[in-house]
């Protein structure tokens, strides 16, 4: 199927659960996560009306944004982000969605000072604890949300997990119920933090993150199909 067909499959499918869990289409946004991506595949996906789009790698995206910017594309940073690299993140990302530990928060407010600017941010939370993911557990984001709201280059308004993988896309739908549930937690909190996007659901079980009540689903493969070395 063309990338087109996909979009409009990925459309549908999105409409079906909203419908089923009583909520609006268009509260659910699609981020194309286009790692390994050609720069004329995401022209073709943006001109079917993806607006967002996010990398995984600082290096990888720095050319392709370039030789993108005639195209009105809100660029989310979606992978690991090491605090080396956090310069070079806010010249190019608009949203940093892997925002998975304090140091790196208060890095990201450092640098963001530095050049009188406010990045935007969503917490990575490890919802299922897996030692080989990053990101902070439900208590240790517990515990730094005070120090969180203090950060005043820092705006963080999301929440994103990966559940632990499942060929089964109902298993992820505990932890999509989860992460919801610590939104609200942190919103009871009036901490100056107010959650209102929750990126959750990627190409295996997007149609359950947004019965969970997802924002933003980070869709690859399902829109470009499988994924080779990025090439024009």
């Amino acid at each position: 199927m063309s990338i087109k067909e996909n979009i409009e499959r990925i459309r549908e499918n999105i409409e079906k659960a909203c419908i089923k869990s009583g909520r609006k289409p268009e509260s659910v946004k699609i981020l194309g996560a286009t790692k390994d991506v050609s720069p004329s595949k995401i022209r073709e996906a943006f001109s079917c009306g993806v607006k967002l789009f996010g990398e995984n790698r600082v290096q990888e995206a720095i050319g392709k944004i370039s030789e993108l910017r005639d195209l009105d594309i809100e660029w989310h940073m979606i992978g690991n982000l090491q605090r080396n690299k956090v310069k070079k993140a806010l010249e190019v990302f608009h949203v940093i969605e892997s925002v998975s530990s304090l140091k790196l928060a208060e890095e990201i407010n450092k640098e963001a000072g530095k050049r009188n600017i406010t990045a935007k941010g969503f917490i990575e939370v490890n919802i299922g604890g897996e030692a080989s993911k990053s990101g902070f557990s439900e208590e240790e984001l517990m515990h730094s949300l005070e120090i969180l709201s203090t950060l005043p280059a820092l705006e963080i308004f999301g929440l994103m997990t990966i559940p632990p993988f499942s060929p089964n896309p109902e298993d992820s739908r505990k932890y999509f119920a989860r992460l919801r549930e610590i939104a609200e937690k942190i919103n009871s909190f009036k901490t100056g933090i107010f959650i209102k996007e929750l990126s959750i659901g990627m190409s295996s079980d997007y149609i359950v993150a947004v019965e969970e009540g997802s924002t933003i689903v980070r869709i690859g493969t399902a829109i470009f199909g499988e994924r080779i070395k990025c090439s024009k």
